[in-house]
Formats: C-alpha cells, structure tokens, sequence
C-alpha cells in the first residue's frame, strides 16, 4: 500500500491510550514508508496522527472542508493540504488518493467514514481493504454488531469479511496486506459516488 485513509477523532479523550495510539499509527505508518491521508485537522487524534507521523519523515495529506478551514482548525503544517466544498468531496478524495482506510477511535464523523467506505466496498465502487484499529475495546459492541447484522440476515456472507479486525497496529497492517477483495469493482463515474 502507498497510502492509507486514516479516519479518527478530532477530540482528545481523557485517557491517554487514544492519543498515544494515534502517535503510534502515525509513527509506524511513516517509518514503513505508507503515505497517510486524513482529514486535515491539527486537534485532537487527528493531530497527533499527522503530528506523528511528519516527525518521522512521512508523507501527510491532509483532506478539509473550507468551512472547517474557516473555522481555524486546519493543520498549516502538513505535506499537502487539500480544500474542498463538502464532506462528499472529502470522503469521495480520501477514496481516490488512498489504497486503504484505518480506522481509529472518533465520533459520529468517524464513524459515517467507517461505513460508507464499507458501503463502497460492498457495492463495489473500490476494493480497498478497511482496517478497524480496535484500541482499548473501543470497537468491541461495533463488531459484536456488525455480527449481529449478518446473524439477522442485513450482511451477506460474501461481505462480512470486508471489515478487518485487530487490536495491534501490525497485526492489521497485515490484515489488510494480504486482504483479497471478493466483491468486483463496478466502474462508476464520480458524480455518481
């Protein structure tokens, strides 16, 4: 993989483990030569992540609406920042400059990052693999419901492997290294993303 999408909070929870975590991906990501996109925020996960992983010499783009660019909470220091006029736009960008998302702990925009790249990835608009970077059991009632999803009949059997897994960085690098997309790719135009 040359870059990877990582998704993840703008907020600093009380317990250290989640930024740390976040240095930690940053960190690793840089120093195995993967390219990082994300949402080009300076606070927060998100910060720590690009913070952490400039340090080490990787590469950063960042990928922001001007609303939050007014805002004042863009990151000035990044490798590459680009602006754009919507969330749409932005998700729509995270997909086309990364070949694979990670996903940190975070919040309601975490979280509809996290599906409708699965949502892509069922319907075929990208093969990417999706990482789910599960610190501290954040993701633990997520996964136990994604299973219970396929239980009850709403994810089919040929899609339940599409969300990877694992509470260490590594371990879900390779995941998603030896990830093979079994769904094809419906060529569709971006306007229709």
């Amino acid at each position: 993989m040359k870059r990877i999408a990582v998704y993840c909070g703008s907020a600093t929870p009380a317990d250290p483990v989640y930024i740390e975590s976040a240095r930690h991906v940053g960190r690793s990501l840089a120093q195995r030569g993967i390219g990082i996109v994300y949402g080009g925020g300076r606070l927060g996960l998100m910060g720590a992540v690009a913070d952490s992983a400039l340090e080490a010499g990787g590469e950063v783009i960042g990928v922001i609406p001007q609303a939050l660019v007014n805002a004042e909470v863009a990151h000035r220091g990044l490798t590459e920042l680009q602006v754009v006029q919507t969330m749409h736009e932005r998700k729509a960008l995270f997909t086309d400059l990364a070949d694979g998302f990670v996903n940190l702990p975070g919040g309601t925009g975490t979280m509809d990052e996290l599906w409708e790249a699965l949502s892509w990835a069922q319907l075929g608009y990208h093969a990417d693999p999706i990482g789910l970077l599960n610190v501290a059991g954040y993701y633990d009632k997520l996964v136990d419901f994604w299973v219970h999803m396929g239980q009850v009949g709403f994810l089919r059997p040929q899609h339940q492997g599409l969300l990877l897994v694992d509470s260490d960085l590594d371990g879900l690098l390779d995941k998603m290294m030896n990830f093979e997309p079994t769904i094809p790719i419906i060529r569709m135009a971006r306007e229709e993303l």
